[in-house]
């Protein structure tokens, strides 16, 4: 069995514009595998060949497969003439010594031209398969499912398929920038605009000198891993230390956070529109720290034209950490660390911050020059998966 048989969903609705998104899928399968043995990706009515070459372990190529966005399902899968006997002989072959309680065969035509209709291949594949096999066949839950692809001048089959992560190829919805944290939930949210087909930069705002590096060292663990499902990732490392100590020798302690939050969403806004993103993406979730309430977020939100997405805005946490642990993020997100939200922060944060304070107090801060000079300064580094 040479090749891989990819099926997309949310694609195939697309109408007149699917060939770009295929031509993107296909673009993202190829640079996914680019240092495996495989010897072409292609699209093919309605689907997407991947073609393995002999030292391209299946196993491999799933584990990359199942990051690509776009992907509903996909198995590896076995070619054959448009010929019954053909067809039914390559699949007993490559069944070799499997076992199982029950089987069903399951067949679409693509090109309606064959002679026969789907269920009349089904019952003669089936029946072949029963006969040689001895297996039973159950049509409602089968151990095992047969899947047999009619196309235009020959069939693929399958033996069971692997779940894609659904979602949109990445590229083909534009660029955000998403402030990413170091904690639990601002990864999980830079991945789930991935699934919807962003590209997405990753802005890290850090307060070294005044604290270690070690947030700077998880955010760039937490950039490898989302990596490997965008393939491409930038990331942007702002000192934000001597913009802190700023506002707290100017503003009230009650109104420092919400000052800090507006700081860093117009520090990404600039960064982001000197990098072609559209949006600002954050981790934020109604009502889970003092920032949060509604009214806060109105008012950070007001600092910026960008739309702000906020992908996790109605979970809870417990939804929010298992997503984190299927990603692979929520290990390196619990590390200790000292980011800047723990530099200068007050014991009680205003959770209802009014906007004639927070205009007030910073009417007292040189807020241009601070975010010109602190997204000017800002160190970039760049991600690739596999390589760059």
């Amino acid at each position: 069995m040479e090749s891989i048989v990819v099926h997309y969903q949310e694609i195939a609705l697309k109408g007149k514009n699917r060939p770009w998104f295929i031509s993107r899928l296909v673009n993202n399968v190829r640079r996914a595998t680019s240092d495996l043995d495989v010897r072409a990706v292609r699209p093919l009515a309605g689907r997407v060949e991947v073609v393995l070459g002999p030292s391209a372990g299946y196993e491999q190529v799933r584990e990359r497969l199942s990051r690509v966005f776009g992907i509903a399902n996909f198995g590896r899968a076995g070619r054959a003439k448009l010929d019954l006997e053909e067809i039914s002989a390559a699949i007993l072959r490559d069944l070799g010594e499997m076992e199982t309680p029950s089987f069903r065969v399951s067949v679409k035509r693509a090109d309606k031209r064959f002679p026969m209709r789907s269920p009349e291949i089904e019952r003669e594949i089936g029946g072949r398969i029963k006969l040689a096999k001895g297996w039973k066949v159950d049509l409602d839950r089968p151990a095992m499912t047969v899947s047999v692809e009619m196309l235009a001048t020959e069939a693929f089959y399958t033996f069971g398929k692997d779940r894609g992560p659904g979602g949109l190829p990445t590229g083909s919805s534009g660029k955000v920038a998403c402030l990413l944290s170091g904690g639990i939930d601002s990864p999980v949210a830079a991945w789930r605009m991935m699934k919807r087909g962003c590209v997405v930069h990753l802005v890290h705002f850090h307060s070294y000198p005044f604290l270690s590096r070690a947030s700077q060292e998880k955010v760039r663990e937490l950039a490898q891993v989302l990596t490997r499902y965008q393939q491409r990732s930038k990331l942007f490392l702002v000192a934000f230390g001597e913009l802190q100590r700023q506002v707290v020798l100017s503003a009230p302690a009650p109104l420092r956070v919400v000052l800090y939050r507006r700081l860093m969403v117009r520090i990404a806004d600039r960064i982001a529109r000197r990098h072609g993103a559209r949006a600002l993406v954050t981790g934020e979730v109604i009502g889970q720290v003092a920032s949060q309430t509604l009214e806060n977020l109105s008012i950070i939100g007001s600092a910026t034209d960008l739309p702000i997405l906020r992908p996790l805005v109605g979970m809870d946490k417990e939804e929010i950490v298992a997503e984190a642990s299927r990603l692979g993020t929520f290990e390196i997100s619990i590390e200790p660390d000292q980011d800047c939200c723990q530099l200068f922060t007050p014991k009680h944060p205003a959770t209802r911050a009014a906007r004639e304070a927070v205009d007030e107090a910073e009417s007292r801060l040189p807020i241009e020059a601070m975010v010109a000079e602190a997204a000017a300064a800002a160190l970039v580094e760049e991600f690739g998966f596999p390589t760059l």
